[in-house]
């Protein structure tokens, strides 16, 4: 059965449990603030029905196809593009039995709670997902699917959604989201400036891209004075269309504030191609502390979400291109590489760093003290592999001695499934509330305080650090 036990997620121990459930009551209806993910904004500007279930909840959830990619179930046959245009599996049908067969590999993952939660509160689906009941099921959502109250904008209205934020590549012409404003439609759907493939020697056609940066903004943008200057155009054109924040997904946390004639020097080597391994590094490492110096000026909030060994197999990059699971956790070092950008802009309160990890060793030895101390600096919650019941909990204990609740910034979903958000959100809270729960048992915390963090983790904060 999919019926949802009303208690997931609270502790065992039955004072802490009671606990858990007064907060949780507290926070359970409060709206959903999303600042940062990467669904897709042309579902709000067409307002098109969802073509099935399969591409609804399957093809375009990293986290549900590499899983069945573990077990040998090849991508094409999930429906996943392929770069070269070949063959992949169009029949929905076919690739939810695939899905249903081997619906037992999510058993304990925290994609089996957000697919639970989204059949059952969203669906109304009543029956556990498998080969017997695949058909059923499939039917049940696909009705659903056909009717308006399932359309784009009436779940963003039914999840409670205040506001949602996509992430779009600083060369997008965000017509989805002109769409969206001039459509009339009171949701609020913003924008994130996300420049990576323009700040990135190593990305193929960097230089390319840097010319179009300029095109698209005016300027020069091959001179170093004249491709700042461009991306200052493009931040202001993002903060048209809701912007709050930018987002930076580098390979490593380093940060460098060189000398501006180094700075240029440096970009010159990269736009000829010529940047070795570390010179394209620290190239990207400048541009950290060139965008929070960019932040001060235009109040746009910064996000760093370092760590990550993209695009691990090359065959599967290859032949489907970036963001298809085979993305990998490294080590990441945040207090000698983040040193120069907080030397430059640390103590300035006007300013908001939020930083995240896929490095949890990280968080009690150099995340949660640095933040601690700079007030520029704010903590991302758990993410992507630790956007989990367990993650989340680590992440709480490990870092609220020294960082507390108010140097973190609440909850954030980062996904591209749309179905999951509020099951993500549910999850945070009932993690949250859990975890407070803890602290009012143990005497370390009052119930009233208790109340107010707990609307503070699941509202307030993010409202507040992304200035929402």
């Amino acid at each position: 059965m999919t019926i949802l036990d009303p208690d997931r997620l609270f502790p065992l121990d039955l004072e802490a449990r009671s606990l858990a459930r007064d907060l949780y009551a507290d926070t359970q209806s409060l709206p959903i603030v999303s600042p940062h993910g990467h669904t897709d904004p042309r579902w709000f500007a067409e307002n098109a029905a969802f073509p099935d279930p399969a591409q609804l909840f399957v093809t375009p959830d990293h986290y549900v196809f590499r899983m069945l990619c573990s077990q040998g179930v090849p991508l094409e046959k999930l429906g996943v593009p392929r770069v070269d245009g070949g063959w992949t599996e169009i029949d929905g049908r076919g690739i939810w039995h695939l899905f249903a067969q081997n619906y037992h590999v999510f058993r304990g993952t925290p994609s089996r709670l957000w697919l639970d939660h989204a059949f059952a509160d969203v669906f109304g689906v009543t029956r556990r997902l498998s080969a017997e009941t695949a058909d059923e099921i499939y039917d049940q959502i696909a009705d659903c699917l056909a009717r308006p109250e399932f359309r784009p904008r009436a779940l963003f209205e039914r999840f409670n959604i205040e506001v949602l934020a996509t992430t779009e590549s600083a060369l997008d012409d965000l017509r989805w989201h002109a769409m969206i404003r001039d459509s009339g439609w009171k949701g609020r759907v913003i924008t994130a400036y996300r420049p990576d493939q323009v700040v990135d020697p190593e990305m193929p056609g960097f230089s390319g891209a840097v010319e179009q940066l300029g095109a698209l903004a005016g300027t020069r943008s091959t001179s170093w004075d004249g491709y700042l200057e461009a991306h200052r155009s493009r931040r202001a054109y993002f903060k048209q269309f809701g912007a709050t924040s930018t987002d930076h997904g580098h390979p490593t946390a380093r940060t460098e504030n060189l000398p501006q004639a180094e700075a240029a020097a440096l970009f010159d080597k990269a736009l000829q191609g010529r940047c070795t391994a570390e010179e394209a590094d620290a190239f990207r490492g400048q541009m950290l502390t060139e965008m929070a110096r960019m932040s001060l000026d235009d109040g746009l909030v910064m996000q760093i979400h370092p760590g990550s060994a993209r695009n691990h197999n090359a065959d599967v990059l290859a032949r489907f291109g970036r963001d298809k699971g085979f993305d990998i956790p490294t080590r990441t070092d945040y207090v000698r590489a983040l040193r120069p950008l907080l030397d430059a802009v640390g103590m300035r309160a006007d300013l908001t760093v939020i930083v995240f990890t896929l490095d949890e060793t990280a968080y009690s030895r150099e995340l949660a003290p640095l933040a601690g101390v700079y007030p520029a600096l704010r903590l991302g919650p758990a993410w992507w592999f630790f956007d989990s019941p367990e993650g989340m909990s680590r992440y709480r204990q490990m870092t609220t001695e020294t960082a507390g609740f108010y140097n973190t910034v609440g909850f954030n979903d980062d996904t591209r499934a749309f179905c999951s958000i509020p099951a993500r959100h549910d999850v945070a809270r009932r993690v949250d509330c859990a975890f407070l729960a803890g602290l009012v048992a143990s005497g370390r915390l009052d119930g009233d305080e208790a109340r107010e963090v707990a609307h503070d983790l699941a509202y307030r904060l993010a409202r507040q650090a992304y200035r929402l």
